[in-house]
């Protein structure tokens, strides 16, 4: 249990796109419970959705939480939730807050910007996702017969991306980033790197204990060398990859079995996927459990033999930090992972699995070499599992978080 701080008190103004209750993470475990235990406190300011079956009433462990009630149509929503930030922003207190931080909202970004200058108070962005980027992505990718559902997001991408890197970036007092790979490329952008703090993902090692997890019982698993993926299943992550290393690790495996622990909202893809595995010959080696709980998908992670994450390659998902290799690395799994800058810098510090390109010959060989190997796969799992302990469980990364926002804030206000 890390003990209480005792150095001066630290209170933020926390503006988040994310709705209300938040189950991500790098919010509810960082700011909601790691960080007051370092003296620092976020009000979060959110939205709820009551036909998500959302409940204002749900606590909030790092402050208090302002929100506010959404309608059910989705402009509607952006508007009010607009509103709501507006209107928080004018009542700010500044003897009340040390600093405003926004997360992945753009014009909320320059309101608060120009809040904070305006009552002498600090301005961070925390930047999860390359959101402007993605929005123009997203509608290129749909195409002008999308109709709204490509002119809104192209606009709101393009005029996000102006904001925030003509306006926004080159005056935040700091940024904060998911990734190194984030900060190069913001710095290929014109931020000076010294203006950015890289906050991975991480693991609350806490509650990921394997010795208080019993491995699954599925009958499917017995006498089984046994792979588990946890994550989504959509499209962008080429689960079929997985498939086609079946298909090559099989004859020198035959007892080899892939735990498919997630699934997609596309329906028409989750179909693809599943008779891509029967056209593979490979659908007897898959199992498919949808969405668990946690405490359920943890007791598959503890019958596996290896972590699987492959994420593939573009400049969008390139500055991601995913979680699933170090989920896997703090449950004492090694790990399989493909050459994401993120994924490649665990593996390189931790020496908790392997990294190889995604490609199906890649990952066949990766697996095939860990499961006739077991010595090296008890050695990675010790490694892993130490390293995970000691840099990316959120007691550590809070600390870390800590110690920086007391670095920021005596330092000289920045003016528009």
């Amino acid at each position: 249990m890390t003990k209480p701080t005792d150095k001066k008190p630290i209170r933020i103004l926390y503006f988040t796109e994310e709705f209300w209750p938040t189950h991500r993470q790098d919010l509810y475990a960082l700011f909601g419970k790691y960080l007051p235990r370092y003296g620092v406190s976020c009000d979060l300011v959110s939205a709820y959705d009551p036909a998500a079956g959302a409940k204002a009433a749900e606590p909030w462990p790092g402050g208090d939480a302002l929100l506010c009630r959404l309608p059910h149509n989705r402009a509607a929503q952006y508007v009010l939730k607009l509103w709501h930030n507006i209107k928080t922003l004018i009542k700010v207190d500044a003897g009340q807050y040390d600093a405003l931080q926004v997360r992945d909202m753009s014009m909320t970004a320059l309101l608060a910007l120009l809040t904070a200058r305006l009552k002498g108070i600090q301005f961070y962005y925390w930047l999860s996702y390359p959101q402007s980027e993605g929005q123009i992505d997203r509608a290129k990718k749909r195409g002008l017969k999308g109709g709204m559902r490509f002119w809104f997001p192209l606009l709101q991408g393009t005029v996000g991306k102006f904001l925030l890197y003509r306006i926004v970036f080159p005056r935040a007092d700091h940024i904060f980033v998911q990734s190194r790979q984030m900060q190069i490329d913001l710095v290929a952008q014109g931020i000076p790197e010294q203006r950015m703090t890289p906050v991975p993902m991480g693991v609350d090692t806490e509650i990921a204990q394997p010795d208080h997890i019993a491995a699954s019982d599925d009958e499917r698993l017995n006498g089984r060398r046994v792979l588990a993926y946890l994550g989504t299943l959509d499209r962008v992550r080429q689960i079929e990859v997985l498939f086609q290393m079946l298909a090559q690790v099989r004859p020198q495996i035959p007892n080899i079995v892939l735990v498919l622990i997630g699934d997609t909202e596309d329906a028409v893809h989750r179909a693809w996927l599943r008779e891509e595995a029967i056209r593979l010959h490979v659908n007897d080696l898959v199992i498919w459990t949808g969405w668990l709980p946690m405490a359920v998908a943890w007791s598959y992670l503890r019958g596996a033999d290896v972590g699987i994450s492959p994420f593939p390659r573009s400049f969008l998902l390139d500055s991601a930090s995913p979680t699933k290799a170090i989920e896997y690395m703090a449950l004492g799994l090694p790990v399989i992972v493909n050459d994401n800058p993120d994924q490649a810098q665990v593996i390189a510090e931790s020496g908790g699995g392997v990294c190889v390109p995604l490609t199906a010959a890649a990952f066949a060989e990766a697996v095939t070499d860990l499961l006739n190997d077991a010595d090296k796969c008890a050695e990675m799992a010790r490694l892993g599992q130490a390293y995970v302990g000691k840099v990316r469980n959120y007691a550590t990364l809070a600390e870390n978080l800590a110690d920086e926002y007391r670095r920021l804030l005596p330092k000289k206000k920045a003016t528009v």
